[in-house]
């Protein structure tokens, strides 16, 4: 599949979402990062937000939730206009039971693991979800630095989606620039989760473009 680019609104003007999620027109989606306080040290947004920001846009949400309780709360992001949503295996009781009522709501079901999460006890599984996210960063602030130990993770990750077949998107979130974007793609992912590159620059859409171009030529070396 294409490469993808779905910038987080993390390090965006949180006064202004609109707009900004206006200067990443060249998007392919919008990365919204819902975090309670709890699963993670940060507190965001929830549905409400998210609501809004799907009528300011014609681009499609994937909403990212680091919170306690997504077997409870995910549904939620769908009925506010998530075309994909991403639980985190370490916080759900029942994987696969949320991602079979995510898809029955029309939504991507996608599966996040934290850097230290194994994706092998979760190999069997795979064909349960549309995506596997794979967080390069502990999840809960933008701008931390890519941990490098995760591009073998990502190579372990596509080898078992392989395994399976099928089309499952392999996502990285966290870290994700010009200076790290090209090893995460030649490892196999597919999407790419950029905020603070992305926001950070002085064109964000341009920054898109950019990280779409290095992601999509390492790829086909790869």
């Amino acid at each position: 599949m294409a490469v993808q680019i779905t910038p987080s609104i993390l390090n965006a003007d949180f006064a202004a979402l609109g707009a900004e999620v206006a200067r990443i027109a060249s998007a392919d989606w919008v990365h919204l990062d819902v975090m309670d306080n709890h699963f993670v040290p940060n507190l965001t947004f929830g549905p409400a937000m998210v609501e809004a920001i799907a009528q300011s846009t014609d681009l499609p949400l994937d909403a990212h939730l680091m919170i306690d309780d997504p077997d409870r709360e995910a549904p939620a992001y769908v009925e506010a206009g998530c075309g994909s949503v991403t639980f985190h295996a370490e916080a759900t009781r029942a994987p696969v039971r949320l991602a079979r009522e995510l898809r029955a709501l029309g939504a991507r079901a996608c599966l996040g693991l934290r850097p230290a999460t194994s994706i092998e006890p979760y190999a069997d599984l795979l064909p349960e979800f549309d995506t596997i996210l794979l967080m390069s960063v502990e999840p809960g602030f933008g701008g931390q630095r890519f941990l490098d130990v995760v591009v073998s993770k990502i190579r372990r990750a596509r080898e078992l989606i392989e395994r399976h077949g099928g089309e499952i998107w392999l996502q990285v979130d966290g870290g994700v620039s010009p200076d790290t974007i090209e090893r995460c793609a030649e490892a196999g992912a597919d999407v790419f989760v950029a905020g603070s590159a992305v926001y950070s620059a002085d064109d964000p859409d341009a920054m898109v473009r950019r990280l779409r171009d290095l992601a999509t030529a390492a790829s086909r070396l790869g």
